[in-house]
Protein backbone atom coordinates (compact mmCIF):
# COMPACT_ATOMS: atom_id res chain seq x y z
CA UNK A 1 0.00 0.00 0.00
CA UNK A 2 1.30 3.55 -1.05
CA UNK A 3 2.70 5.44 1.54
CA UNK A 4 0.64 9.16 1.82
CA UNK A 5 4.26 10.53 2.33
CA UNK A 6 5.43 9.20 -1.32
CA UNK A 7 2.40 10.58 -2.84
CA UNK A 8 2.78 13.53 -5.28
CA UNK A 9 2.42 17.34 -4.09
CA UNK A 10 -0.43 17.95 -6.17
CA UNK A 11 -2.00 14.83 -4.90
CA UNK A 12 -1.46 15.17 -1.19
CA UNK A 13 -2.91 19.21 -1.81
CA UNK A 14 -6.03 17.55 -3.53
CA UNK A 15 -6.43 15.14 -0.72
CA UNK A 16 -5.95 17.50 1.78
CA UNK A 17 -8.28 20.19 0.49
CA UNK A 18 -11.16 17.21 0.11
CA UNK A 19 -10.30 15.83 3.56
CA UNK A 20 -10.89 19.41 4.87
CA UNK A 21 -13.96 19.75 3.11
CA UNK A 22 -15.47 16.32 4.61
CA UNK A 23 -14.02 17.77 8.05
CA UNK A 24 -16.19 20.57 7.75
CA UNK A 25 -19.13 18.44 6.49
CA UNK A 26 -18.95 16.13 9.43
CA UNK A 27 -18.57 19.01 11.60
CA UNK A 28 -21.57 20.80 10.56
CA UNK A 29 -24.03 17.83 10.86
CA UNK A 30 -22.72 17.07 14.27
CA UNK A 31 -23.35 20.59 15.17
CA UNK A 32 -26.68 20.46 13.58
CA UNK A 33 -27.72 17.41 14.98
CA UNK A 34 -27.23 18.54 18.84
CA UNK A 35 -29.01 21.78 18.09
CA UNK A 36 -32.28 19.47 17.26
CA UNK A 37 -31.71 18.93 20.96
CA UNK A 38 -31.99 22.26 22.48
CA UNK A 39 -35.76 22.70 23.73
CA UNK A 40 -37.54 26.22 22.93
CA UNK A 41 -37.79 27.80 26.39
CA UNK A 42 -41.58 27.73 27.64
CA UNK A 43 -43.01 24.46 25.75
CA UNK A 44 -43.30 21.31 26.88
CA UNK A 45 -41.41 18.32 24.65
CA UNK A 46 -43.30 15.27 26.04
CA UNK A 47 -46.61 17.02 25.28
CA UNK A 48 -45.16 17.83 21.83
CA UNK A 49 -44.17 14.19 21.25
CA UNK A 50 -47.48 12.24 23.05
CA UNK A 51 -49.35 14.78 20.08
CA UNK A 52 -47.01 13.72 17.40
CA UNK A 53 -47.48 9.89 18.42
CA UNK A 54 -51.29 10.51 18.06
CA UNK A 55 -50.93 12.06 14.81
CA UNK A 56 -48.77 9.44 13.00
CA UNK A 57 -49.18 9.13 9.34
CA UNK A 58 -50.55 12.83 9.22
CA UNK A 59 -48.79 16.50 8.05
CA UNK A 60 -47.05 16.79 11.45
CA UNK A 61 -45.58 13.40 11.06
CA UNK A 62 -43.69 14.55 7.35
CA UNK A 63 -42.94 17.93 8.97
CA UNK A 64 -41.07 16.11 11.80
CA UNK A 65 -39.62 14.26 9.36
CA UNK A 66 -38.19 17.33 7.26
CA UNK A 67 -36.73 18.85 11.00
CA UNK A 68 -34.73 15.38 11.79
CA UNK A 69 -36.99 15.00 14.59
CA UNK A 70 -36.01 18.65 15.78
CA UNK A 71 -40.13 19.53 15.82
CA UNK A 72 -40.83 16.36 17.76
CA UNK A 73 -38.33 17.38 20.61
CA UNK A 74 -39.55 20.98 20.42
CA UNK A 75 -36.09 22.00 19.30
CA UNK A 76 -34.71 25.60 18.45
CA UNK A 77 -34.36 24.17 15.19
CA UNK A 78 -37.88 22.90 14.84
CA UNK A 79 -38.74 24.78 11.55
CA UNK A 80 -35.71 23.35 10.28
CA UNK A 81 -34.65 24.44 6.55
CA UNK A 82 -37.99 24.78 5.66
CA UNK A 83 -38.45 28.74 5.96
CA UNK A 84 -35.23 29.14 3.64
CA UNK A 85 -36.99 26.72 0.80
CA UNK A 86 -39.72 28.45 1.01
CA UNK A 87 -38.45 31.79 0.49
CA UNK A 88 -36.06 30.44 -2.59
CA UNK A 89 -39.09 29.14 -4.32
CA UNK A 90 -40.52 32.64 -3.71
CA UNK A 91 -37.44 34.20 -5.28
CA UNK A 92 -36.78 31.74 -8.29
CA UNK A 93 -39.76 32.60 -9.36
CA UNK A 94 -40.08 36.31 -8.93
CA UNK A 95 -36.72 36.52 -10.49
CA UNK A 96 -39.04 34.59 -13.61
CA UNK A 97 -41.29 36.78 -13.65
CA UNK A 98 -40.27 40.55 -12.28
CA UNK A 99 -37.57 42.11 -14.99
CA UNK A 100 -36.07 44.43 -12.67
CA UNK A 101 -35.37 40.85 -10.45
CA UNK A 102 -33.80 39.77 -13.93
CA UNK A 103 -31.42 42.37 -14.81
CA UNK A 104 -30.59 41.81 -11.31
CA UNK A 105 -30.08 38.28 -11.69
CA UNK A 106 -27.94 39.43 -14.62
CA UNK A 107 -25.41 41.61 -13.24
CA UNK A 108 -23.07 38.39 -12.56
CA UNK A 109 -21.83 37.49 -9.01
CA UNK A 110 -22.97 40.96 -8.26
CA UNK A 111 -26.24 40.22 -9.00
CA UNK A 112 -26.33 36.75 -7.20
CA UNK A 113 -25.36 38.09 -4.02
CA UNK A 114 -28.10 40.50 -4.15
CA UNK A 115 -31.21 38.09 -4.43
CA UNK A 116 -29.50 35.89 -1.49
CA UNK A 117 -29.49 39.03 -0.01
CA UNK A 118 -33.18 39.18 -0.71
CA UNK A 119 -34.01 35.44 0.19
CA UNK A 120 -32.29 35.85 3.67
CA UNK A 121 -34.77 38.68 4.46
CA UNK A 122 -37.65 36.26 3.20
CA UNK A 123 -36.70 33.75 5.22
CA UNK A 124 -36.70 35.95 8.38
CA UNK A 125 -40.28 36.85 7.51
CA UNK A 126 -41.51 33.47 6.87
CA UNK A 127 -40.00 32.32 9.60
CA UNK A 128 -41.62 34.85 11.42
CA UNK A 129 -44.83 33.83 10.62
CA UNK A 130 -44.46 30.07 10.89
CA UNK A 131 -43.00 30.41 14.42
CA UNK A 132 -45.52 32.68 15.02
CA UNK A 133 -48.36 30.12 13.68
CA UNK A 134 -46.32 27.13 15.57
CA UNK A 135 -46.56 28.67 19.26
CA UNK A 136 -49.91 29.97 19.03
CA UNK A 137 -51.04 26.49 18.00
CA UNK A 138 -48.67 24.59 20.63
CA UNK A 139 -49.91 26.89 23.34
CA UNK A 140 -53.86 26.65 22.40
CA UNK A 141 -53.57 23.06 23.23
CA UNK A 142 -52.07 23.42 26.82
CA UNK A 143 -48.77 22.51 25.97
CA UNK A 144 -46.92 25.72 27.58
CA UNK A 145 -45.68 26.21 30.70
CA UNK A 146 -47.35 28.50 33.03
CA UNK A 147 -44.35 30.12 34.76
CA UNK A 148 -43.88 32.32 31.58
CA UNK A 149 -46.06 35.64 30.84
CA UNK A 150 -48.19 35.30 27.67
CA UNK A 151 -45.71 37.80 26.40
CA UNK A 152 -42.56 36.85 27.19
CA UNK A 153 -43.33 33.46 26.39
CA UNK A 154 -44.32 34.57 22.81
CA UNK A 155 -40.87 36.70 22.52
CA UNK A 156 -38.91 33.97 23.55
CA UNK A 157 -40.39 30.92 22.06
CA UNK A 158 -40.81 32.85 18.64
CA UNK A 159 -37.18 34.30 18.73
CA UNK A 160 -35.87 30.91 19.31
CA UNK A 161 -37.69 29.34 16.25
CA UNK A 162 -37.00 32.49 13.74
CA UNK A 163 -33.24 32.06 15.06
CA UNK A 164 -32.75 28.21 15.05
CA UNK A 165 -34.07 28.65 11.18
CA UNK A 166 -31.88 31.83 10.24
CA UNK A 167 -29.00 29.59 11.33
CA UNK A 168 -29.78 26.30 9.56
CA UNK A 169 -30.01 28.90 6.07
CA UNK A 170 -26.54 30.36 7.37
CA UNK A 171 -25.13 26.62 8.20
CA UNK A 172 -26.71 25.89 4.69
CA UNK A 173 -24.73 28.01 2.73
CA UNK A 174 -21.67 27.46 4.70
CA UNK A 175 -21.37 23.52 3.79
CA UNK A 176 -22.59 24.65 0.06
CA UNK A 177 -19.03 26.83 0.07
CA UNK A 178 -17.10 25.37 2.67
CA UNK A 179 -18.17 21.76 2.57
CA UNK A 180 -18.75 18.98 -0.08
CA UNK A 181 -22.59 18.81 -1.86
CA UNK A 182 -25.35 21.10 -1.74
CA UNK A 183 -25.86 22.48 1.78
CA UNK A 184 -29.46 22.39 2.11
CA UNK A 185 -29.83 18.88 0.55
CA UNK A 186 -27.07 17.40 3.27
CA UNK A 187 -28.79 19.04 6.05
CA UNK A 188 -31.99 17.43 4.76
CA UNK A 189 -30.27 14.50 4.10
CA UNK A 190 -28.74 14.43 8.10
CA UNK A 191 -32.76 14.61 9.39
CA UNK A 192 -33.80 11.94 7.23
CA UNK A 193 -30.90 9.41 8.12
CA UNK A 194 -31.06 10.01 11.68
CA UNK A 195 -34.53 8.84 11.41
CA UNK A 196 -34.00 5.65 9.36
CA UNK A 197 -32.35 3.20 12.69
CA UNK A 198 -35.85 3.76 14.42
CA UNK A 199 -37.74 3.12 11.65
CA UNK A 200 -35.72 0.00 10.82
CA UNK A 201 -36.28 -0.72 14.68
CA UNK A 202 -39.99 -0.22 14.54
CA UNK A 203 -40.37 -2.66 11.43
CA UNK A 204 -38.54 -5.55 13.22
CA UNK A 205 -40.43 -5.00 16.49
CA UNK A 206 -43.68 -5.08 14.56
CA UNK A 207 -42.43 -8.61 13.31
CA UNK A 208 -41.59 -9.56 15.86
CA UNK A 209 -44.68 -8.80 17.85
CA UNK A 210 -46.79 -10.48 15.07
CA UNK A 211 -47.79 -7.00 13.64
CA UNK A 212 -46.21 -7.73 10.79
CA UNK A 213 -45.81 -10.69 8.54
CA UNK A 214 -42.12 -11.48 7.92
CA UNK A 215 -42.98 -11.83 4.29
CA UNK A 216 -44.26 -8.69 4.56
CA UNK A 217 -41.62 -7.07 5.76
CA UNK A 218 -39.09 -9.10 3.50
CA UNK A 219 -41.36 -7.94 0.97
CA UNK A 220 -40.94 -4.18 2.16
CA UNK A 221 -37.30 -4.89 1.81
CA UNK A 222 -37.21 -6.17 -1.65
CA UNK A 223 -39.16 -3.32 -2.92
CA UNK A 224 -37.04 -0.62 -1.08
CA UNK A 225 -34.21 -2.27 -3.15
CA UNK A 226 -36.11 -2.28 -6.09
CA UNK A 227 -37.00 1.62 -5.91
CA UNK A 228 -33.50 2.34 -5.08
CA UNK A 229 -32.34 0.20 -8.29
CA UNK A 230 -34.86 2.20 -10.38
CA UNK A 231 -33.57 6.02 -8.93
CA UNK A 232 -30.02 5.17 -9.92
CA UNK A 233 -31.26 3.59 -13.52
CA UNK A 234 -33.05 6.61 -14.41
CA UNK A 235 -31.02 9.28 -12.41
CA UNK A 236 -27.65 7.99 -14.71
CA UNK A 237 -29.75 7.84 -17.79
CA UNK A 238 -29.50 10.21 -20.64
CA UNK A 239 -29.77 11.47 -23.86
CA UNK A 240 -27.19 12.14 -25.73
CA UNK A 241 -27.79 14.76 -28.79
CA UNK A 242 -24.62 14.55 -31.69
CA UNK A 243 -22.81 17.35 -32.02
CA UNK A 244 -19.99 17.94 -34.73
CA UNK A 245 -17.52 20.26 -34.89
CA UNK A 246 -17.12 22.07 -38.42
CA UNK A 247 -13.79 21.69 -39.94
CA UNK A 248 -10.99 24.11 -39.79
CA UNK A 249 -10.52 26.19 -43.28
CA UNK A 250 -7.01 27.55 -44.11
CA UNK A 251 -6.35 28.92 -47.74
CA UNK A 252 -9.67 27.94 -48.66
CA UNK A 253 -9.68 24.60 -48.06
CA UNK A 254 -10.80 22.65 -45.17
CA UNK A 255 -8.13 20.95 -42.68
CA UNK A 256 -8.38 17.63 -40.57
CA UNK A 257 -11.61 15.73 -39.91
CA UNK A 258 -15.08 16.92 -38.41
CA UNK A 259 -14.67 16.52 -34.64
CA UNK A 260 -18.05 14.53 -33.36
CA UNK A 261 -18.94 15.37 -29.56
CA UNK A 262 -22.39 14.69 -27.81
CA UNK A 263 -24.25 17.41 -25.61
CA UNK A 264 -25.96 15.22 -22.58
CA UNK A 265 -29.23 15.42 -21.28
CA UNK A 266 -30.10 13.78 -18.08
CA UNK A 267 -33.85 12.48 -17.93
CA UNK A 268 -34.50 14.18 -14.59
CA UNK A 269 -32.34 17.60 -15.16
CA UNK A 270 -33.70 19.11 -12.01
CA UNK A 271 -32.38 16.28 -9.40
CA UNK A 272 -34.41 15.87 -5.75
CA UNK A 273 -35.23 19.49 -5.97
CA UNK A 274 -39.13 19.45 -7.10
CA UNK A 275 -39.72 17.11 -4.60
CA UNK A 276 -37.92 19.09 -1.93
CA UNK A 277 -40.05 22.42 -3.17
CA UNK A 278 -43.16 20.24 -3.22
CA UNK A 279 -43.32 18.79 0.02
CA UNK A 280 -42.33 22.61 1.58
CA UNK A 281 -45.16 24.11 -0.51
CA UNK A 282 -47.79 21.18 0.32
CA UNK A 283 -46.50 21.19 4.21
CA UNK A 284 -47.34 24.77 4.92
CA UNK A 285 -50.61 24.91 4.67
CA UNK A 286 -51.76 21.91 6.07
CA UNK A 287 -49.57 22.54 9.07
CA UNK A 288 -51.14 25.46 9.70
CA UNK A 289 -54.33 24.34 9.05
CA UNK A 290 -54.30 21.54 11.38
CA UNK A 291 -52.62 23.71 13.96
CA UNK A 292 -55.40 26.29 13.80
CA UNK A 293 -58.13 23.53 13.73
CA UNK A 294 -56.86 22.11 16.54
CA UNK A 295 -56.48 25.23 18.72
CA UNK A 296 -59.93 26.89 17.52
CA UNK A 297 -63.45 25.88 18.27
CA UNK A 298 -66.87 25.68 16.88
CA UNK A 299 -67.04 25.69 13.34
CA UNK A 300 -63.83 27.17 12.22
CA UNK A 301 -61.78 24.20 13.88
CA UNK A 302 -63.60 21.85 11.83
CA UNK A 303 -63.37 23.60 8.90
CA UNK A 304 -59.39 23.86 9.44
CA UNK A 305 -59.37 20.12 10.81
CA UNK A 306 -61.48 19.21 7.68
CA UNK A 307 -59.00 21.13 5.42
CA UNK A 308 -55.64 19.73 7.34
CA UNK A 309 -57.36 16.02 6.41
CA UNK A 310 -57.96 16.47 2.97
CA UNK A 311 -54.97 17.07 1.71
CA UNK A 312 -53.22 14.95 4.55
CA UNK A 313 -51.28 12.05 3.55
CA UNK A 314 -53.50 8.96 2.05
CA UNK A 315 -56.14 11.27 0.75
CA UNK A 316 -56.75 11.54 -2.71
CA UNK A 317 -56.49 15.33 -2.91
CA UNK A 318 -52.71 15.12 -1.34
CA UNK A 319 -51.85 12.58 -4.16
CA UNK A 320 -53.56 14.87 -6.97
CA UNK A 321 -51.51 18.16 -5.56
CA UNK A 322 -48.38 16.02 -4.49
CA UNK A 323 -48.06 15.09 -8.06
CA UNK A 324 -49.32 18.21 -9.83
CA UNK A 325 -46.94 20.14 -7.57
CA UNK A 326 -43.70 17.64 -8.49
CA UNK A 327 -44.14 18.17 -12.02
CA UNK A 328 -44.66 21.42 -12.22
CA UNK A 329 -41.53 22.05 -10.21
CA UNK A 330 -39.27 19.75 -12.26
CA UNK A 331 -40.69 22.14 -15.55
CA UNK A 332 -39.88 25.48 -13.23
CA UNK A 333 -36.74 24.20 -11.99
CA UNK A 334 -35.56 23.10 -15.82
CA UNK A 335 -36.74 25.51 -17.48
CA UNK A 336 -34.80 28.09 -15.16
CA UNK A 337 -31.13 25.92 -14.67
CA UNK A 338 -30.57 24.66 -18.32
CA UNK A 339 -31.28 27.74 -21.08
CA UNK A 340 -31.71 25.90 -24.99
CA UNK A 341 -31.54 29.06 -26.26
CA UNK A 342 -28.14 30.16 -25.08
CA UNK A 343 -26.97 26.61 -25.23
CA UNK A 344 -27.49 26.92 -29.34
CA UNK A 345 -25.78 30.68 -29.08
CA UNK A 346 -23.07 28.94 -27.86
CA UNK A 347 -22.68 25.94 -29.86
CA UNK A 348 -22.99 28.75 -33.20
CA UNK A 349 -19.93 30.66 -31.82
CA UNK A 350 -17.93 27.45 -31.45
CA UNK A 351 -18.74 26.10 -34.80
CA UNK A 352 -20.88 23.69 -33.37
CA UNK A 353 -23.96 22.25 -34.70
CA UNK A 354 -26.59 19.08 -34.42
CA UNK A 355 -26.29 17.41 -38.29
CA UNK A 356 -29.50 18.13 -39.67
CA UNK A 357 -30.46 21.45 -37.68
CA UNK A 358 -29.78 24.50 -38.55
CA UNK A 359 -27.45 26.15 -35.94
CA UNK A 360 -29.53 29.22 -33.82
CA UNK A 361 -33.25 29.00 -33.64
CA UNK A 362 -33.99 26.01 -35.01
CA UNK A 363 -31.37 24.08 -32.82
CA UNK A 364 -32.58 26.03 -29.98
CA UNK A 365 -36.39 24.38 -30.59
CA UNK A 366 -34.58 21.12 -31.27
CA UNK A 367 -32.64 21.28 -27.57
CA UNK A 368 -36.38 22.68 -26.42
CA UNK A 369 -38.33 19.94 -27.97
CA UNK A 370 -35.87 16.81 -26.50
CA UNK A 371 -36.15 18.47 -23.37
CA UNK A 372 -39.43 18.53 -22.65
CA UNK A 373 -39.98 15.35 -23.66
CA UNK A 374 -37.30 14.33 -21.12
CA UNK A 375 -39.13 16.18 -18.06
CA UNK A 376 -42.12 14.76 -18.61
CA UNK A 377 -41.03 10.90 -17.86
CA UNK A 378 -38.36 12.67 -15.22
CA UNK A 379 -41.18 14.36 -13.36
CA UNK A 380 -43.52 11.40 -14.33
CA UNK A 381 -40.61 9.09 -12.44
CA UNK A 382 -40.10 11.40 -9.45
CA UNK A 383 -43.99 11.49 -8.77
CA UNK A 384 -44.16 8.21 -8.99
CA UNK A 385 -41.43 6.89 -6.58
CA UNK A 386 -42.50 10.00 -4.06
CA UNK A 387 -46.13 8.51 -3.91
CA UNK A 388 -45.70 5.08 -4.33
CA UNK A 389 -45.20 4.62 -0.53
CA UNK A 390 -48.28 6.27 0.25
CA UNK A 391 -50.13 4.49 -1.94
CA UNK A 392 -49.38 1.23 -0.68
CA UNK A 393 -50.36 2.32 2.55
CA UNK A 394 -53.42 3.49 1.50
CA UNK A 395 -54.91 0.86 -0.95
CA UNK A 396 -53.17 -2.49 0.53
CA UNK A 397 -52.73 -1.00 4.08
CA UNK A 398 -48.97 -1.92 4.16
CA UNK A 399 -47.08 -0.25 6.47
CA UNK A 400 -43.98 1.32 5.20
CA UNK A 401 -41.80 2.86 7.72
CA UNK A 402 -39.42 4.84 4.95
CA UNK A 403 -41.73 7.42 2.62
CA UNK A 404 -40.74 7.66 -0.67
CA UNK A 405 -39.93 11.16 -1.22
CA UNK A 406 -37.33 10.28 1.84
CA UNK A 407 -35.83 7.25 0.13
CA UNK A 408 -35.46 9.91 -3.36
CA UNK A 409 -33.49 11.90 -1.83
CA UNK A 410 -31.20 9.87 0.24
CA UNK A 411 -30.59 8.28 -2.48
CA UNK A 412 -30.54 11.14 -4.88
CA UNK A 413 -28.00 13.06 -2.41
CA UNK A 414 -25.81 10.51 -2.13
CA UNK A 415 -25.33 10.28 -5.79
CA UNK A 416 -24.51 13.78 -5.93
CA UNK A 417 -22.27 13.62 -2.91
CA UNK A 418 -20.12 10.48 -4.41
CA UNK A 419 -20.11 12.58 -7.75
CA UNK A 420 -18.74 15.72 -5.88
CA UNK A 421 -16.23 13.94 -4.22
CA UNK A 422 -15.00 11.94 -7.38
CA UNK A 423 -14.94 15.46 -9.31
CA UNK A 424 -12.43 16.84 -6.83
CA UNK A 425 -10.43 14.01 -6.71
CA UNK A 426 -10.29 14.21 -10.82
CA UNK A 427 -9.92 17.94 -11.19
CA UNK A 428 -6.61 17.51 -8.75
CA UNK A 429 -5.42 14.47 -10.59
CA UNK A 430 -5.20 16.39 -13.91
CA UNK A 431 -3.09 19.24 -11.85
CA UNK A 432 -0.90 16.91 -11.18
CA UNK A 433 -0.60 15.46 -14.24
CA UNK A 434 -0.13 19.03 -15.78
CA UNK A 435 2.53 19.89 -13.69
CA UNK A 436 4.39 16.49 -14.19
CA UNK A 437 4.24 17.47 -18.46
CA UNK A 438 5.85 20.64 -16.94
CA UNK A 439 3.89 22.08 -20.16
CA UNK A 440 4.99 26.10 -19.37
CA UNK A 441 8.91 24.97 -19.30
CA UNK A 442 7.52 23.15 -22.97
CA UNK A 443 6.07 25.99 -24.16
CA UNK A 444 9.11 28.20 -23.57
CA UNK A 445 11.82 26.35 -25.18
CA UNK A 446 9.15 26.72 -28.18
Amino acid sequence: MANPGSLPLGNQKGLGELWARLKFLFLAIVIYRVGTHIPVPGIDPDQVAKMLEQNQGTMLGMFNMFSGGAFERMSILALGIMPYISASIIMQMMTAVTPSLEAIKKEGEAGRRKISQYTRYLTVLLALVQGFVMVKGLAGQGMAYSDYSPLSFYVIAVTSLVTGAVFMMWLGEQVTERGVGNGISMLIFAGIVAGLPSAIGSAFESARNGDLHLLALLAIAFAAIAIVWFVVRMERGQRRITIQYARRQAGGRGQGAAQTSHLPLKINMAGVIPVIFASSILLFPASIAQWMGNSSEGTAGEIFQNIAFAIGPGQPLNFVVFAVLIVAFCFIYTAMMYNPKEVADNLKKGGAYVPGIRPGDQTAKYIDNVLTRLTVVGSIYIAAVALLPQFLTASANIPVYVGGTSLLIVVVVVMDFMSQVQSHLMTHQYDSVLKKANLQSYGRGR
